[in-house]
């Protein structure tokens, strides 16, 4: 199963979605600073995950968030949007 997920800094709450096999060692690698673009923002905590039979279903869906990170839309999808 692929997954989409979104994490969360816990020094500047910035947010990072991405999508992989195995968020375990994806996550590891977050925090061990060896992805360039969450490099300095750890510590990071996962907030939000989809699970996908396919790579691209994940692929799509990433891209579909990422379309609308920051908007109304992301802030419905992790509950933070009250209408």
């Amino acid at each position: 199963m692929f997954k989409v997920y979104i994490i969360q800094s816990l020094v500047n709450n910035r947010y990072y979605i991405g999508h992989t096999e195995d968020v375990d060692k994806r996550i590891t690698k977050h925090n061990a600073g060896e992805v360039k673009s969450t490099k300095y923002g750890k510590p990071w905590k996962i907030i939000y995950l989809e699970e996908y039979s396919s790579r691209s279903d994940a692929y799509q869906r990433e891209l579909e968030i990422k379309s609308y990170k920051g908007g109304i839309k992301f802030k419905k999808l992790l509950g933070l949007w009250k209408d």
